[in-house]
């Protein structure tokens, strides 16, 4: 069984304890996101959940929510799972990601399709 990532302990790729390095091991797990983006459109039960992740395994999703429950990003209520405060507020965070990456999209869909990159976006 892999551990929960929780700052101050080491996590896949770093040994470090930082609290940001937990968090991308956490939300980097298979599923993990795809999780927390369908419990924004509401709370929903085990099989319910299952079914709006393309019916991702029972054992993968069993474990996702597991470890987002520890971390406090999910709670199970009355109508199923839903986010918690942090799980809504970690959404908001990430936000701005997905932004930057449909930029980062259409850059690389446009230097696919021939054109050259400016220096100023070339990667060192």
């Amino acid at each position: 069984m892999v551990s929960i990532p929780t700052p101050g302990h080491p996590v896949r790729g770093s040994t470090t304890g930082r609290p940001i390095m937990a968090l991308f091991d956490l939300v980097g797990r298979r599923w993990a996101l795809r999780v927390v983006w369908e419990l924004l459109d509401g709370d929903a039960t085990f099989r319910g959940l299952a079914h709006r992740c393309d019916d991702v395994s029972s054992s993968v999703l069993r474990d996702r929510l597991r470890d987002l429950t520890a971390a406090g990003i999910v709670e199970r209520g009355d109508g199923g799972y839903r986010l918690t405060v942090d799980g809504r507020e970690l959404v908001e965070l990430l936000r701005p990601l997905g932004q930057w990456s449909q930029r980062w999209a259409a850059r690389e869909h446009s230097v696919e399709n021939g054109h050259a990159r400016s220096s100023s976006e070339e990667v060192h």
